[in-house]
């Protein structure tokens, strides 16, 4: 969006926004500041001889749930969140940063002070037990169904400052990785076109019967947005408002889809599985998986041997999203797992442990 507005709010924003965030933005303004505001009495005029639209099924997910949106603003900058529970706000862990402290305006203009239960980084989720909650701001309860691709989705958040705006689109994929402040990336994640920029970060994005189906993360260009799946903020965020923070699984491995020119060269008859390309020294992996090494074939480098990964506790691991999206939901550190693999030529079956994820990657490690 190339516009003078826009360059207007980037100059004077004091925040530098991760590539990719959706963000936090800066507080440029006040709504009540904005002089084309109406005036109160043309409004009330309009009211009485104008009837009330009856709008339409996005109208009713925005009265049913507006009033537990709230506007999440830090010291360096602001996003959304909303209502989790009685006492506590879900938002990004991107939108708070390193504060202790927020401050949380509900949509009826109520301000109240909030502290940083705990952030997790991995999954960009943060929480915000607020001190005073109006009556009217309810905790959203979360989807119990599994998203589907076509599923009409509704985005309520405060962009550029624009409180309480609403967005709409549908579920254009699901089961996706997007990356997260931590450097490794987030599974099960939920892509929608609904419209998202800087301010929206935190908010819900929401069903159409009131549900949430997600965490608004993030954007990376026109028509395409990424929100973080109920699924995986109802396992985390308990755990940080009980302690603060949350350990995710890890295995420290790097892996590779097998794919046709992979399998030939590893002599498998199907494309399938996860190839352990690297494991870390010393890490749950190291001395239990076979890691592949890189060789030439035919002139092009492909890694050749090494365990192929084919299931975890019974559950195929045919794509990378599959073995993160277990790891994730279905498993904690300290947790034994059986991992079959194709090593030499044939199946077997090892048990591994898993560990507490390091705080950060700078690889695909696992």
């Amino acid at each position: 969006m190339q516009t003078s507005t826009r360059r207007r709010f980037l100059a004077f924003s004091s925040v530098s926004l991760t590539t990719g965030l959706s963000g936090c933005s800066s507080s440029l303004f006040r709504a009540e500041d904005d002089p084309s505001q109406s005036d109160p009495s043309t409004e009330s005029t309009k009211s009485e001889t104008q009837p009330r639209a009856a709008g339409n099924d996005y109208t009713a997910v925005y009265r049913e749930t507006i009033s537990s949106v709230v506007l999440v603003q830090t010291k360096t900058g602001q996003g959304t969140g909303f209502q989790y529970d009685e006492d506590h706000v879900v938002t990004n862990a991107h939108v708070v940063g390193n504060a202790e402290t927020a401050q949380l305006r509900y949509s009826d203009g109520a301000w109240s002070d909030g502290s940083v239960r705990g952030t997790d980084a991995h999954s960009d989720l943060a929480v915000i037990r607020a001190e005073s909650v109006p009556d009217s701001a309810r905790p959203l309860s979360f989807v119990a169904d599994t998203p589907v691709v076509g599923q009409e989705v509704v985005s309520i958040g405060n962009p550029y400052n624009l409180d309480g705006t609403v967005t709409t689109g549908i579920i254009s994929g699901t089961d996706r990785l997007i990356p997260s402040p931590s450097g490794y990336r987030i599974p099960d994640s939920i892509q929608t076109d609904a419209a998202v920029n800087p301010g929206n970060s935190g908010g819900p994005l929401m069903s159409l019967d009131g549900t949430v189906l997600g965490v608004v993360n993030s954007k990376q260009g026109d028509n395409i947005a990424f929100g973080i799946s109920a699924a995986l903020t109802q396992r985390v965020v308990p755990r940080l408002i009980d302690t603060g923070t949350y350990d995710h699984a890890y295995m420290g491995v790097s892996l590779e889809n097998v794919t046709p020119s992979i399998a030939e060269a590893n002599g498998m008859h199907d494309s399938r599985g996860q190839l352990v390309v690297q494991t870390t020294r010393g890490g749950p992996a190291d001395g239990v998986l076979q890691p592949s090494s890189i060789r030439s074939v035919n002139g092009t480098r492909i890694p050749v041997g090494g365990d192929v990964i084919l299931e975890i506790e019974g559950a195929a691991m045919d794509t990378f999203e599959d073995l993160a999206g277990y790891l994730a939901l279905e498993t904690r550190p300290e947790d034994s797992i059986q991992v079959t693999v194709l090593r030499d030529g044939g199946e077997q079956t090892v048990d591994l442990t898993l560990a507490a994820r390091p705080e950060r990657s700078q690889s695909p490690l696992r």
